[in-house]
């Protein structure tokens, strides 16, 4: 045998750290990091969902009636009850002086909003490119949104995909219980929309016996109290402001009762519009709205500074997690509807599970037996790196807790396969060389160098598409990219560097009569 060298050492390394790192995966224990399973190995739930982004652009109106009274009132113009009515902004200026100021200060602020004025009437509604747009958002900000929410709820990879126009794919996999279902159904269905909203004192006493119709005539909205349905509210229908200025939400308990609450805090621009309105309607009521439910209405006794408050409603602690989670992911610009859903269940997943390992075992073994039967030792040497190859990847996968799924497994066949390629082409170049004639350490070292070209470029070209994919693909993609990247990488780890360390290592020495044995070739070696 030849000295030990540092290809073998980094070999036996990598080797033993794949095992090592593999096993909480293939034993499934508790302690340690280890692969997830994927929806359609260990079972789940299948959501197809569908948006409302007409809500949207009723929700960007409101958000653009919010902004036009906060201007005004900025800079000190006079203007009659801004109201909202069939998707149109409309407000009357009480002093005409101010005529130019307004036109120039809609001008500069509101780009791509139609204006319409007569008089010291001004009337504002969405261009057909503004609301196009902003349904698209709606239904992009929606896939960003539910996917944050479940990751922050500790979910194990859910994919969460745009689909046609406007659906959304949701796949959670390991939800099994019909609570666990429900919850999740309700984190992504909630809008999270927070709004404070005035209460309208000069008419609030005939909320019970005004319609709808009548209040939206005054610029106002009825909502109901959360806790009781019965109980109404008249609130002016443009908020205060939104929970677009949210910067944080998370759980507290209120300490006179102990009960869960939820604690929020805004950004600048909310704090100051939140003490602005303080300050100026001491003795007047504001409503906490979270998806057009009141969740309080208290009298402001003094102005609020700080940007921080509190919801309270009666939440348990679960509902008050989870709330606090919605709020934090953002609201959603417009509603979802689960337009079709369906659990594969944990059976189906475990066939799945033994019809791939049946396959990965049969290609595996396949391969060692060809390999050992017409490369001789050496092919036992390609058979131990591709054993270390598997490791690797399955190490690899459990550092980064990823999710393994059916295409998963697919690309770890595939891998395998790859892994093969790479030490035939080595040893066809080195029996080449033999033949020839080359002594063996020759032909060990030119076969390498030989070889390394091809197996780089196929495997950098290969790697490059598994990139892509993985950059642009979603769910089962992905799955099959990265076990395809990782294992490239491993293979030309254990393929290139650690079987050419260990030809270093062993062969030099052997008798020249037992090439046959080693190389499974007869030769004579050259003198």
């Amino acid at each position: 045998m030849g000295t030990l060298n540092y290809r073998v050492v980094i070999f036996l390394f990598a080797f033993v750290f794949g095992v090592v790192f593999s096993i909480p995966s293939l034993t499934q224990s508790d302690e340690g990091k280890k692969i997830t399973l994927g929806l359609d190995l260990q079972g789940g739930l299948h959501m197809l969902l569908s948006i409302k982004s007409e809500v949207a652009v009723e929700s960007k109106v409101k958000s653009i009636g919010t902004s036009v009274k906060y201007n005004l009132e900025k800079e000190d113009i006079i203007f009659d009850e801004l109201k909202i009515i069939d998707e149109k902004v409309s407000f009357e200026l009480l002093d005409g002086e101010d005529l130019i100021r307004v036109e120039k200060l809609l001008e500069e602020e509101f780009q791509g909003i139609t204006v319409t004025k007569n008089g010291l009437n001004f009337e504002l509604m969405l261009s057909s490119a503004l609301i196009e747009e902003t349904k698209q958002n709606a239904i992009n900000q929606a896939v960003d949104t539910i996917r944050t929410r479940l990751n922050m709820f500790g979910l194990a990879e859910p994919t969460v995909a745009k689909q046609g126009e406007d659906k959304i794919l949701v796949e959670v996999p390991g939800i099994e219980t019909q609570e666990q279902k429900q919850r999740i159904k309700d984190l992504i269905a909630k809008a999270a929309h927070l709004q404070m909203m005035a209460v309208d004192e000069a008419r609030a006493s005939r909320v019970d016996t005004m319609s709808e119709e009548e209040a939206k005539q005054f610029g106002d909205i009825i909502l109901s109290d959360v806790s009781d349905p019965n109980q109404k509210y008249l609130l002016y229908s443009i908020p205060i402001l939104d929970g677009s200025m949210l910067v944080d939400a998370k759980v507290g308990y209120d300490q006179q009762n102990n009960q869960p609450l939820i604690s929020f805090k805004l950004n600048g621009q909310g704090a100051k519009i939140f003490g602005d309105f303080s300050g100026k309607s001491i003795g007047k009521r504001m409503a906490v709205v979270l998806d057009g439910q009141v969740y309080s209405a208290p009298y402001i006794r003094e102005r609020i500074g700080g940007g921080s408050g509190q919801i309270s409603g009666n939440f348990t602690p679960k509902e008050a997690h989870d709330v606090a989670i919605a709020l934090r992911s953002g609201a959603l610009l417009a509603p979802v509807e689960v337009e079709e859903e369906r659990s594969v269940g944990p059976s189906l997943g475990a066939d799945s599970i033994k019809a791939s390992s049946i396959a990965l075992i049969i290609g595996f073994l396949t391969v060692v037996i060809f390999m050992f039967i017409y490369y001789g030792m050496t092919g036992l040497i390609s058979n131990t790196a591709l054993i270390a190859n598997l490791f690797l990847i399955l190490a690899v996968m459990s550092l980064f807790e990823a999710t393994l799924t059916l295409p998963g497994m697919a690309g770890i066949v595939l891998t395998v396969g790859m892994a093969v390629d790479a030490n035939v082409i080595i040893n066809e170049r080195i029996r080449e060389l033999l033949h020839a004639g080359n002594s063996i350490t020759k032909s060990i070292e030119q076969g390498y160098n030989n070889a390394f070209a091809a197996i780089w470029d196929a495997n950098v070209t290969t790697l490059i598409a598994a990139v892509v994919l993985f950059a642009y693909g979603t769910g089962p993609i992905k799955g099959f990219s990265l076990t395809i990247s990782i294992g490239i990488l491993a293979s030309m780890l254990t393929a290139i560097l650690g079987t050419h360390g260990i030809y270093q290592w062993i062969l030099p020495k052997i008798d020249k009569n037992k090439l046959n044995f080693w190389f499974g070739i007869k030769v004579k070696e050259k003198k």
